[in-house]
């Protein structure tokens, strides 16, 4: 499965026009948002119109400039946009798990008890993809002068799904735009406005 990710759009055209570009140049099969398409949810609907124009399977997670509920009604409006905050979702035999908002702890107590449904649903699965604004603790994603910021319980979560965890998206820290790390087997990213295409 070829997947178009993305994270902190913040608004820009400029990088909505890139991300067209590489829809039709790439031909993704899906396309996967960490959060934070917005300036404080403004002209929201419409840049969650934009996305839907992809004309693929869109998943979703909110980020600090979203609330939950807002970015969820916007995305109903569109058949093929998927809100996925909280859930476990599948598409062609991968699992898409997303977990939204945050990034500014470094634990997740609501996370960690819904991780263990998640855990349960990966056990039948061989592939999934893991969706979080934030970025996991202590790798490349996380680290702002030389000190980690990022979530510890979503990094936990990866370490003990890593066999399944194929791919973990995030983002929230515009300074780490477009680097990679692994947490054990998974290749975690964040992919900067502008996208990356990633294959699970």
């Amino acid at each position: 499965m070829k997947i178009l990710a993305f994270v902190d759009l913040h608004g820009s055209l400029k990088a909505l026009k890139r991300l067209q570009a590489l829809v039709d140049k790439e031909k993704p099969d899906v396309i996967v948002c960490a959060g934070d398409i917005s300036i404080f949810e403004q002209n929201l609907d419409y840049l969650v119109h934009r996305i839907s124009k992809f004309k693929k399977p869109v998943f979703i997670v909110h980020g600090n400039h979203e609330e939950e509920g807002i970015l969820k009604k916007s995305c109903s409006l569109f058949e093929n946009v998927n809100f996925i905050h909280g859930k476990a979702q599948e598409c062609n035999g991968v699992l898409f798990i997303g977990w939204g908002g945050g990034g500014f702890s470094t634990s997740d107590k609501e996370f960690e008890k819904k991780s263990k449904e998640f855990s349960k649903e990966l056990e039948k699965y061989e592939k999934a993809v893991l969706i979080t604004h934030a970025p996991p603790y202590n790798t490349r994603l996380d680290r702002i002068i030389e000190e980690s910021c990022g979530n510890k319980s979503i990094r936990k979560f990866i370490s003990e799904n890593t066999k399944k965890i194929k791919i973990a998206v995030s983002g929230h820290l515009h300074e780490n735009s477009g680097k990679e790390d692994h947490v054990k087997e998974t290749r975690v990213i964040n992919p900067g406005p502008f996208g990356k295409i990633v294959n699970v």
